[in-house]
């Protein structure tokens, strides 16, 4: 037998495991934002770059920085909730949120920074500033400071607040009302979007 023989299963095995991650618990199940309103297959939007509606990623606080979910346990502590992990880091969930709800209920042209390629002269901004679990109050929360910026015109700042109950500080109840709050903030933001600037 070759000595090339010999080699081939272990460098076999070490490949593999370099793709397989041996570390670490995988959770059960990953947890996602779905949109209660969605643009219907096969809708087509057309139009310039700079009249598109730009949603930019949110600002976070460290706790949000990371795929877990913040339970808040006190006024000055918190804690990660146990194998409750987000498919994505919050900003980015929250932005594709955004982007799906307003352009389905408000039928606008949404676009991402990079889709739009410096032309668009409508943004929204903003900061997520809570996206947790309030262990005191049994409530999922979400709280968002939205900046509505537009070429010529005065910048607009509006805070919007959801809450939601929490059956139980588990991952797929926690998920769930959070998803329910998520959404409540994000018709709201459409709807003042919607309203003239």
């Amino acid at each position: 037998m070759s000595f090339g023989k010999l080699l081939l299963p272990p460098l076999l095995a070490l490949g593999l495991s370099a793709c397989v991650n041996l570390g670490g618990k995988v959770p059960p199940s990953m947890l996602v934002l779905t949109p209660a309103t969605v643009v219907a297959g096969g809708t087509l939007q057309r139009g310039a770059a700079k009249d598109a509606l730009v949603i930019l990623i949110p600002e976070v606080p460290r706790k949000l920085e990371t795929n877990r979910v913040p339970v808040q346990i006190d006024g000055s502590n918190i804690a990660y909730l146990q194998d409750a992990v987000w498919a994505d880091k919050p900003a980015r969930l929250i932005q594709m949120l955004l982007m799906e709800t307003i352009s389905a209920k408000n039928n606008r042209m949404v676009l991402n920074q990079v889709d739009a390629g410096g032309k668009a002269e409508h943004y929204l901004a903003g900061a997520l500033l809570e996206f947790g679990v309030d262990a005191t109050r049994n409530e999922a929360v979400v709280i968002y400071d939205a900046v509505r910026l537009q070429n010529g015109k005065e910048v607009e700042k509006k805070r919007f607040e959801a809450r939601s109950t929490v059956l139980e500080i588990k991952p797929g109840a926690a998920g769930s009302a959070l998803n329910n709050a998520a959404n409540v903030v994000a018709n709201d933001i459409a709807a003042w979007l919607a309203a003239p600037a």
